[in-house]
């Protein structure tokens, strides 16, 4: 078999789940798409053989795609909430390269359609700079930039910057994390969905109550509870801050993206929430940001997408070129 020979094999990887689907022809989305549960299998090679065997008909991809939370270096990954850690070459496949994997879900934003996003205020996203960043297990950033040859994915870490606490009650949960913890709170420890977890019993120690064990899944489901209620609202309004940060960071003028687990569950909270005001709220920069619009990725396997896309190009490169 010979590299790019379809079809192709595409992944997103993350700390909890491994995602997979096969492209069967350059352009197209993504089909036999499958969820693996990631603890399940000691290594990515595993998974990936299990996936082939048991949900792809046993087929051998002539090029693969994968989108890995963590950084890459070269061949090599290891994930930030994950033992998996490796080299792509593992894999046996002709032609195969990494991604992280927001620099996917960069990827995919030109490829999703109407459908496929829902406005959180601010204008129809332009053609500029664009950033993607949400949370899941952790809290992914990414970024895409236009150039003549088309877009280029900017991969990053910005997960894990100082966790921007601005509001009093914001200041306090910070203060009670720094000191239940290591001392420094990043982004992640609070916009992720175990993030949601801390969030909750440190407002709980704020607000002097005894708050029951949740799950993150609980936390957005109880509509009744003051505090869930509180959290997610809490949440939100630090997420449009850092919405806000990376904006500047980028000169993301071509839209603000959301994605990752755990907002397309509460679309409707996002969007009623004090994200977009919090999101504008830079004193000195308000303008700047006002007119940057600002939307939640609702597509069922978004990364898939742009690992499709991002071979799709590779191959017009590496066949013209």
């Amino acid at each position: 078999m010979n590299a790019f020979d379809l079809p192709w094999l595409v992944a997103d990887i993350g700390g909890t789940n491994a995602r997979f689907g096969l492209v069967t022809s350059p352009g197209a989305r993504p089909s036999n798409v499958a969820v693996l549960h990631g603890a399940d299998y000691a290594t990515l090679p595993e998974a990936v053989a299990a996936y082939l065997a048991d949900h792809a008909g046993g087929v051998r991809p002539g090029a693969a795609c994968l989108a890995l939370a963590g950084p890459i270096d070269g061949d090599r990954y290891r994930l930030t909430n994950s033992t998996w850690a490796g080299s792509v070459r593992d894999l046996d496949v002709p032609y195969a390269v990494l991604l992280n994997d927001f620099a996917a879900l960069a990827v995919s934003l030109p490829h999703l359609h109407a459908g496929d996003l829902v406005s959180l205020g601010g204008p129809e996203p332009g053609h500029g700079v664009k950033a993607v960043l949400g949370p899941g297990t952790g809290l992914g950033v990414g970024g895409l930039m236009p150039t003549e040859h088309g877009w280029t994915p900017i991969p990053g870490e910005g997960g894990h910057v100082t966790i921007p606490a601005v509001e009093p009650r914001e200041r306090e949960v910070v203060r009670v994390l720094r000191e239940r913890g290591p001392g420094h709170v990043v982004a992640e420890h609070v916009l992720s969905g175990p993030g949601l977890v801390r969030l909750h019993r440190a407002l709980a120690l704020v607000n002097g109550v005894t708050a029951p064990d949740l799950t993150a899944s609980d936390i957005v489901a109880r509509l009744d509870d003051s505090l869930c209620a509180e959290t997610v609202e809490m949440f939100c309004g630090m997420l449009g801050c850092f919405a806000g940060n990376v904006a500047l960071t980028l000169g993301a003028r071509g839209g603000v993206y959301l994605g990752g687990g755990v907002l397309p569950r509460i679309v409707e909270r996002v969007r009623t929430s004090g994200f977009r005001a919090r999101f504008a709220a830079n004193p000195d920069m308000p303008a700047y940001l006002a007119a940057i619009g600002t939307a939640l990725i609702v597509a069922p396997q978004p990364a898939l997408t742009g690992a499709a896309a991002w071979l799709s190009q590779l191959a017009r490169t590496k066949l013209v070129g």
